[in-house]
């Protein structure tokens, strides 16, 4: 999943998860875990985040990371690997793009923090 972005200074993150079938609530609890460990290890910015939800259930989280360099670096880390590897088994990371609201020129999702 490791790419290299040609982006100078802070990189804006938005992530799609989709839970699988009664996974809702071990997901939430793994993306409320993500940010703070990213943040821990100096990887992410103090700049408030936002985790919404579709209308058809996916969770959308939106972070900022300090550089493309931070992100390569949590790639290469491993509570941050547990993390994700955890998210692997019950959701999935469908893009953006299928989101329903994505064919909206202003998408509207529902907030949960």
């Amino acid at each position: 999943m490791e790419k290299k972005l040609n982006i100078e200074g802070k990189v804006l993150s938005v992530a799609t998860y989709k839970p699988k079938e009664g996974q809702e609530e071990a997901l939430m609890n793994l993306v409320e875990r993500h940010l703070p460990a990213l943040r821990n290890l100096g990887l992410a910015t103090d700049r408030q985040n936002y985790i919404a939800k579709s209308s058809d259930g996916r969770i959308i989280e939106i972070f900022e990371w300090k550089s493309a360099d931070a992100i390569t670096a949590a790639h290469r880390h491993p509570a941050i690997s547990d993390i994700w590897e955890k998210m692997t088994l019950i959701a999935e990371f469908p893009p953006m793009k299928t989101l329903p609201e994505a064919s909206e020129p202003f998408c509207s999702f529902e907030m949960l923090k």
